[in-house]
């Protein structure tokens, strides 16, 4: 059965059980977050320990009494599972404590509908909410599960449960169709890119680990930032400077957390795709928490599950700022290469240490020499200072103009290539990149 939602702040109780069977429990501080990111008011915690989930109320008959005291006592209006329950399950338990119940799937689908602003962002919002609930319906009809019947009202020979389940698959159908519209358009973006070859930058991490506040930072945008779970669900692409590199996208993303339903990674595809897709990660992790190792690991397992494993990452530690004694910096590998940037999103410090690092990933074709022009070369040299190349100039003993040029080989090439020049004019053949 489905209960009426207040308008005001819920009372919740909340749920966590330590499973045997389980080798990656959830956290319970997780859940608390979880719940305030929602609205909710968590009065009391139930916690304890099970061998074995019960088949009919996950937890044992002295919980679900205890349990009920406890909605009686605190007048709770919805009980909350840091769990995956079944739809059977959930019934079960709302028929025996006359209270709404929800697992963690459901309170994050809700987190998520409150969250969407986007056209896009909604749909794929209702689409994961439609497909959990297309297995839950039988608890809003459990007095229309028979065939309508009675003058005027006899119909196709469906009961209301079959009629709701057609009509469900039905805005399933309509709903993929318009997010096929979407990815489509998002595709085309991607490939304009490509085609100018424009790099893509990606915020990924763990929920609220500071990465739209870092956006903001290096965007000067004002994207909605919040201290609170899933405060970011529409990706939003803004161009920046890269010095070596030129624009750059940098996009930001919906966070991660463990174990995130299949249905959510599913319905948020398109989003992820800029992900998937990206020149470079830029992994956001909150320096602060003492569960940064197992929230790295989670990112990593979900980067895995939409296929950017093989995406090239930098690590991003943020809120340097709460951590005492630590400063902003760049942790390098045996090679030198820039694996880890130490940060505050809030203060800013460290800021250009992350362009420097990314500067050196991307920036690793670069052309930086001198070119001696030939009298006849001048639309050359106005073509380099065009593109800003032009470091700076002077000229010889001989007269010859010296250029000190900074471009990207393949800005260079495209520049040789449109005056008819040889590639060797700059490139000698045995270093030539092509």
């Amino acid at each position: 059965m489905f209960f009426e939602r207040p308008k005001s702040g819920e009372r919740a109780i909340l749920v966590h059980m330590n499973l045997a069977v389980e080798a990656d429990q959830e956290s319970p501080k997780e859940l608390e977050e979880l719940a305030l990111s929602a609205g909710a008011d968590p009065v009391v915690f139930l916690t304890g320990s099970l061998a074995h989930p019960n088949p009919k109320f996950f937890i044992g008959q002295g919980k679900i009494d205890e349990l009920k005291m406890l909605v009686d006592h605190h007048n709770a209006q919805v009980v909350i599972f840091n769990h995956a329950l079944s739809p059977a399950q959930e019934r079960n338990i709302e028929l025996e404590i006359q209270s709404r119940v929800l697992d963690r799937t459901g309170l994050i689908l809700d987190i998520f509908a409150q969250r969407a602003r986007t056209h896009e962002g909604k749909l794929q919002v209702e689409l994961a909410q439609l497909d959990h609930m297309s297995t839950r319906l039988v608890r809003g009809w459990t007095h229309l599960e028979r065939q309508k019947g009675g003058i005027g009202l006899r119909g196709p020979g469906e009961t209301q449960l079959e009629t709701d389940r057609r009509l469900l698959r039905a805005r399933m159908k309509s709903i993929n169709k318009r997010l096929e519209k979407v990815r489509k358009q998002r595709d085309q973006g991607r490939r304009s890119r490509m085609r100018a070859e424009v790099p893509t930058l990606s915020l990924v991490g763990y929920t609220n680990a500071g990465k739209s506040t870092l956006f903001n930072y290096l965007t000067t945008s004002e994207v909605y930032a919040a201290d609170q779970l899933f405060a970011t669900l529409d990706p939003t692409l803004r161009r920046v400077e890269v010095e070596d590199v030129g624009p750059a996208i940098l996009a930001d993303t919906v966070g991660f957390i463990r174990h995130l339903p299949h249905k959510l990674v599913e319905a948020f595809r398109a989003t992820l795709q800029e992900t998937i897709e990206a020149t470079l990660l830029l992994h956001v992790i909150d320096g602060h928490d003492d569960d940064r190792h197992d929230h790295i690991a989670e990112v990593e397992h979900v980067l895995s599950e939409i296929g950017a494993e093989d995406v090239p990452v930098l690590e991003v530690y943020n809120k340097i700022d709460l951590i005492d004694g630590r400063k902003a910096r760049i942790d390098r590998d045996e090679d030198g290469k820039p694996v880890r940037v130490w940060l505050s999103a809030v203060t800013g410090e460290g800021h250009e240490l992350l362009f420097q690092a990314v500067n050196e990933l991307l920036a690793d074709d670069v052309f930086h020499d001198d070119v001696a022009l030939l009298p006849a070369e001048g639309q050359f040299r106005a073509r380099l200072y065009e593109n800003g190349a032009v470091v700076s100039e002077k000229i010889d003993e001989q007269g010859s103009i010296i250029l000190e040029v900074r471009i990207q080989k393949k800005d260079m090439l495209q520049i040789l290539s449109r005056l008819g020049m040889s590639q060797e004019r700059c490139f000698p053949r045995e270093v030539c990149p092509y």
